[in-house]
């Protein structure tokens, strides 16, 4: 059994969708291809939920009939034949129903999720059909009806592990399968989802609970590179990474995967394969326990940092402070970056400042409170970074004339982290570059 998930960009045109059908049937094992919405579609179905939540129904109309717009050649080009162009229509026509109906009454929280996971459902269907009309025998696999998260938020591995092997135990004898990346249920049974890039989340949770032979998420690049190459004009694939050396990466800004993704699988010890849609033949990269053994494996930058910074003589000597700290974040459920203290104070890090105003009047309790935005995480990635010597000078060489506002190091074997000002990131990823 293999795992195959396919983004957006590789399923934004006709043309890229029987790419990947021409992919998934080159080989015979069994498979799950785990589909993202088309290109661009989310985006539109945000606008579509942002204007039907303020109740500004006639710009949510409106957005709705730009994305069918755009959805209808897709839809003409994609089908040969009439009679499935007009069953793909008849799919389209049901996910506007859908939509629509959120537009009438009072708004619910819930409507922003079933909005969202339009994109999913039609993309899927959309494949599904493609593959009837080649002839192809497959199954859709409604993940709504396995993928589940838990109270916590979290997802719910054993249900889907249970689930999804009795929901395939009723197809012997059929080697492929397609399903929706990103949607899911939550625990009360409302339609949820893994937040945005959550169906490389997905992929990677099926793995796990299928014990799969490989996960392998297909992209519009050949695998993790060892630096941005939005920014870095010379770049190169990394073709053997570990689960942690990856998940570092991932964490700290390598676009190419979900965040959250590697941890089910580093779990299960099922190996991740990075691979370029648009050249199959690429070796791209295997995330396994096998790592790079590279002194740096790689740099990636985080952007929208905001550092703050608590000064209070109460903690000198103080037990207890700290945690009380945390908890102020805890209780706005506001992950933490970095976090550097000293005997008077603590300074560190966030990405998500919807409760800013709220955390920082909570932390004044403990004393003088400072903030700053516009900051950027540099991510220096390596094969057991604190066994290597040296390694640290080198960093702090290649980026010595830039403010170093924190450091983290030694808190990971894998990672050192740096917060700069956002203006400098181009030129320390340049100067890395070079360096290393």
């Amino acid at each position: 059994m293999v795992i195959y998930k396919f983004g957006g960009t590789s399923v934004g045109s006709p043309e890229r969708m029987r790419e990947v059908e021409a992919i998934i049937t080159r080989t015979g094992e069994t498979k799950i291809v785990v589909l993202s919405a088309v290109s661009g579609v989310t985006n539109a179905l945000v606008r579509i939920a942002e204007a039907s939540e303020a109740r500004e129904l006639v710009l949510a109309e409106q957005e709705l009939e730009a994305l069918d717009h755009m959805y209808y050649p897709f839809l003409t080009t994609l089908f040969h034949k009439e009679a499935t162009q007009q069953q793909g229509k008849q799919i389209l026509d049901e996910s506007n129903r859908t939509i629509r109906q959120t537009l009438t009454g009072e708004w619910e929280d819930e409507f922003r999720k079933i909005i969202l996971a339009q994109g999913e459902l039609v993309s899927t269907q959309w494949f599904h059909l493609l593959l009837k009309e080649s002839g192809i025998d497959s199954v859709l696999l409604p993940a709504l009806e396995f993928m589940r998260t838990n109270a916590e938020g979290e997802p719910d591995v054993a249900y889907t592990s249970d689930k999804l092997s009795q929901m395939l135990a009723l197809y012997p004898g059929i080697p492929l399968f397609i399903t929706q990346g990103y949607i899911c249920r939550n625990h009360q049974g409302a339609i949820d989802n893994l937040k945005r890039g959550g169906s490389d989340y997905t992929a990677t949770l099926m793995g796990a609970a299928l014990k799969a032979d490989e996960i392998q998420i297909w992209t519009d690049i050949d695998g993790v590179h060892n630096n941005d190459p939005r920014v870095v004009s010379e770049t190169h694939p990394i073709r053997f990474m570990s689960y942690r050396e990856a998940a570092e990466l991932a964490y700290f800004g390598a676009k190419i995967l979900h965040p959250s993704c590697v941890i089910p699988a580093e779990v299960a010890l099922v190996p991740i394969r990075l691979k370029n849609t648009m050249q199959p033949e690429a070796p791209g990269t295997l995330i396994s326990l096998r790592s790079s053994s590279q002194a740096i494996t790689a740099v990636a930058a985080k952007d929208g940092i905001t550092v703050i910074k608590i000064y209070s003589h109460r903690m000198f000597m103080a037990y207890g402070f700290l945690r009380r700290v945390f908890e102020v974040f805890e209780k706005y459920r506001t992950p933490l970056d970095m976090i550097t203290t000293s005997e008077v104070a603590v300074s560190l890090t966030i990405d998500f400042t919807d409760h800013m105003h709220e955390i920082i009047r909570e932390l004044k309790q403990f004393g003088e409170v400072e903030w700053e935005g516009e900051h950027t995480i540099l991510c220096v990635v390596g094969d057991n970074l604190i066994k290597r010597p040296g390694i640290a000078q080198r960093v702090f060489a290649a980026i010595e004339k830039m403010p170093i506002r924190m450091i983290s190091y030694g808190g990971s074997r894998h990672n050192i982290s740096i917060l700069i000002p956002e203006n400098y990131k181009r030129e320390a990823l340049i100067q890395l570059n070079t360096l290393f």
